[in-house]
């Protein structure tokens, strides 16, 4: 896994290395055509961008390589992406996996909407073709080990997601309530419908829908039973508003400071809270040098999703042992896996050297005036001198597989007995 989230990079980074729906439909595709063995599945949200691959010296693919294919997707510098990238391999990046699907490692811990986003991340890669027989069994093996901690843990009771948390404890800090309060909502999909749910909860009455594609937006509005605005009328909505969201994955702020300065008479000095819950950033960082304007972007929830933590912490052990336990159940499997053909490819050499010894001895035995049930005790006296000797090797080699192939075993075997790839 090589990636970066809201724990180690910058709200700014973040949003310069992430995908878009379109750009990551267009980068699977370009990694499978430079990386035809490989494999691949890039997961980006709101809040992190990492991707999952395989890597073979043999096709020239390894970690500085995801790393250039990243920066060249963005045309950022390498130098500049490998400083802000964190990187896992093996039982790390498998681990790490399982703790992202089961929102142990989100903003907002138990928030539900991560596990749909990595299944979408998963779905794009098997569609494209970039998904493999390992992406297939360790993301398969995720969405198992975020269900059981969704299941035997508190953790995920009374979900929790950062609209919820901006809704549920920056709005009360802003406004007494909701009721009368004109909500404009920029952005009509998932992250717009989901913040919308919270808003109607918290007592909203009197919300505006706005999306680029009016159609999106009125199907939004008419399934909440709320109105809706074209696009263009953006400036005289947020005249009116007086709690303005922004989900939109817009590439630029839809808001700057110069706009905001011309209307600001219109409004009379009347507070205006915005809440910025999109990456890239929808609004213009400065309006918050406006009098009566409070602007919170997603770094800003930080502290709350603390205090969700921080209610979670006695499941935590909970969860984590059950990622533990469904990290090693993979691991066993997948060395398992890698043990069979070798396994099986050394028992069919020894049986090949002993058809061929047979063919040579047998004629030789019959002209000796052989009976035919010595010829027989002879490929049983044969097939147990095969099985003594074989035992032990593959004992090992069956152990070391359960131990993660740590001494080698399995290359070794390849090597010694020539039995190829």
């Amino acid at each position: 896994m090589i990636g970066c989230s809201h724990h180690d990079a910058a709200v700014e980074f973040r949003e310069r290395v992430a995908f878009s729906g379109n750009q990551i439909d267009s980068a699977l595709n370009e990694f499978r055509r430079r990386y035809p063995k490989g494999e691949l599945v890039l997961l980006s949200t709101c809040n992190r961008t990492e991707l999952y691959t395989t890597t073979d010296e043999e096709f020239e693919l390894d970690r500085e390589a995801v790393v250039r294919f990243l920066a060249e997707q963005h045309q950022l510098p390498t130098d500049e992406v490998v400083e802000q990238m964190i990187y896992r391999s093996g039982n790390d990046a498998v681990e790490h996996l399982f703790t992202v699907a089961s929102s142990l490692d989100s903003m907002v811990i138990g928030e539900s909407q991560i596990l749909s986003q990595v299944k979408q991340a998963y779905d794009l890669a098997c569609q494209s073709g970039s998904a493999g027989p390992l992406t297939h069994a360790v993301f398969q093996a995720a969405n198992h080990a975020a269900k059981r901690v969704q299941t035997e843990t508190e953790i995920h009771r009374r979900r929790v997601s950062v609209p919820s948390v901006a809704v549920g404890e920056v709005v009360p800090e802003v406004f007494d309530s909701l009721v009368g309060k004109r909500v404009l909502i920029c952005g009509a999909g998932e992250m717009g419908e989901e913040t919308l749910r919270y808003l109607i909860q918290a007592g909203a009455d009197d919300i505006v829908v706005l999306n680029r594609s009016l159609e999106r937006a009125k199907t939004l509005a008419d399934a909440f039973s709320i109105r809706y605005a074209p696009w263009e009328t953006l400036l005289e909505q947020v005249v009116q508003a007086d709690l303005l969201v922004g989900t939109t994955a817009a590439t630029e702020p839809i808001l700057t400071y110069e706009q905001y300065d011309k209307l600001r008479p219109q409004r009379r000095d009347r507070v205006l809270l915005v809440l910025d819950l999109a990456v890239p950033r929808d609004f213009d960082p400065a309006l918050d040098d406006f009098p009566n304007l409070y602007l919170y972007q997603i770094d800003d929830l930080q502290a709350a999703c603390q205090r969700n933590r921080h209610e979670r912490e006695k499941e935590w052990p909970k969860a984590q042992r059950i990622i533990t336990e469904e990290t090693q159940r993979l691991l066993v499997d997948l060395n398992h896996r890698a043990t069979g053909p070798v396994i099986k490819r050394l028992r069919e050499h020894a049986q090949q050297i002993k058809r061929d010894e047979l063919e040579r001895l047998l004629p030789k035995l019959r002209a000796l005036g052989g009976e035919p049930a010595m010829q027989k005790e002879i490929e049983k006296s044969l097939d147990r001198l095969i099985n003594k000797l074989l035992h032990p090797p593959l004992s090992s080699l069956k152990e070391d597989a359960a131990e993660g192939h740590q001494k080698g075993l399995v290359k070794a075997l390849r090597e010694l007995f020539r039995l190829g790839d």
